[in-house]
């Protein structure tokens, strides 16, 4: 069962409300120097030259001064919870300029990409969670990008190879 603070229960419940959910992404990738947060809310002015917003917050153990999740536009759809299906999400990025697009083509492993909603008035209280995706793939042009995000496929998963010994299987010998 997923734990919600009482602030975003309350703002579900109403009509109407000031609450604004912010969905905040942190990619990890070992071509990387640091990790690359974003965030869908301008949330708090981060610079006025050049002029940057983002949100604030520590989850991950980030620091909010130094190290911000930067706002970018962006829609994001969260991962469902169905129980038969891996959990998938989609992210896209609006806007983008050519340097993000060769990023993305010239990675080779997949990035690790963790997820959370909170709410801009809270940023450090996280009331949903997703960690150790993967970024499954990358398609779009110069207006946009979509981002395919899930968990390792389990086609790929390393499966040992037995052989079909005597020793290791004497019931086919008989």
């Amino acid at each position: 069962m997923r734990r919600v603070s009482l602030n975003a229960r309350t703002a579900f419940d109403a009509a109407t409300t000031s609450e604004v959910e912010v969905v905040l992404f942190q990619f990890e990738h070992s071509a990387l120097p640091a990790p690359i947060r974003i965030s869908t809310d301008p949330t708090v002015r981060l610079s006025a030259d050049p002029l940057m917003y983002g949100t604030r917050s520590t989850w991950l153990g980030s620091n909010p001064t130094t190290e911000p999740f930067l706002f970018v536009l962006a829609s994001a759809e969260l991962p469902g919870d169905q129980e038969d299906a891996p959990p998938a999400a989609q992210l896209v990025l609006e806007n983008v300029d050519n340097r993000i697009a060769d990023q993305l083509r010239s990675v080779v492993r997949r990035a690790t990409v963790h997820m959370a909603v909170v709410l801009a008035s809270s940023p450090n209280d996280v009331e949903v969670e997703y960690r150790n995706l993967k970024l499954i793939s990358s398609e779009g042009d110069a207006g946009e990008i979509t981002l395919q995000v899930s968990r390792q496929p389990i086609e790929e998963e390393v499966v040992p190879m037995d052989r079909f010994t005597r020793d290791r299987f004497p019931g086919l010998h008989r």
